[in-house]
Parts: structure tokens; sequence; C-alpha cells
């Protein structure tokens, strides 16, 4: 009885990670496909224009107050990430 219901918990395990991992894969591919696209609209900018919506960006971030739930840590990592997609697109 309790091998049996060790092995029903493994595969319920089991299927839950494989659920995740394709969740993550789905997101992942939705993070890649906006970066894209983001980086496709600032090539085509003129240099003004460009420079205009990074500082927009900027000052929006700047301005946002994280939630409690929200780490210095996790605030910075989106300020890096941001910074280094809008400064130095995807070649």
């Amino acid at each position: 009885m309790w091998a049996a219901n060790m092995k029903n918990l493994i595969s319920e395990l089991l299927v839950k990670l494989a659920e995740k991992e394709e969740e993550s894969k789905e997101f992942i591919a939705q993070i890649e496909a906006l970066e894209i696209v983001v980086t496709a609209m600032l090539r085509r900018m003129e240099q003004n224009d460009r420079e205009a919506i990074i500082s927009n960006i900027e000052g929006a971030l700047h301005d946002v107050h994280p939630a409690e739930t929200v780490t210095s840590h996790d605030a910075e990592l989106l300020k890096q990430y941001l910074d280094k997609l809008l400064t130095h697109p995807r070649e």
C-alpha cells in the first residue's frame, strides 16, 4: 500500500514538474518575442525619437514604487535588463 502511494505521489510530482517546465518554455518564448519586437522598433527609429522613448521609460521606472512583495534585488534586475534592452539591443 505504502509503495503504491509513493508511486502515485512521484507520478503526480513528475506530471506537475513537466507542466511547470512547459509553462516556463512558453514564458521564455514570449519574453524573447517581445525583446525582438522592441529591438526592431528601436532600430527603425530616429536617434532623437529613440532617446526620448528611453528617457520616458527610465522616468517611468524611476517613479514606480514596487510593492512590498517585490524585493529590491528583483527591482534592480528589472532595471538592469531594461537598461540592457534599451541601450544595447540584441544584435
